[in-house]
């Protein structure tokens, strides 16, 4: 999947990854795509929680090695 920003969030562990992206999807634009690398497993659900109660959608996660890529698509703001 082509994201617009990647952020790196590898190496920290809840809630950093959440607060990063939060701080980071302030910087897209409507509709452009952030992708979250991470290396704690607990973002998977941490993330599809935040997009609920922030209304961002979550399009989708992809896991190699231990690598985690999450992609969060701006829907508002």
């Amino acid at each position: 999947m082509k994201a617009d920003q990647s952020l790196d969030c590898l190496g920290l562990y809840c809630p950093m990854p959440i607060v990063k992206t939060a701080e980071r999807i302030n910087h897209l634009k409507r509709g452009e795509i952030l992708e979250v690398v991470a290396d704690d497993k607990g973002i998977k659900l941490d993330m599809e929680a935040w997009c609920e109660a922030s209304g961002h959608e979550l399009l989708g996660v992809k896991e190699t090695d231990g690598e985690i890529r999450v992609y969060v698509k701006k829907i508002h703001g």
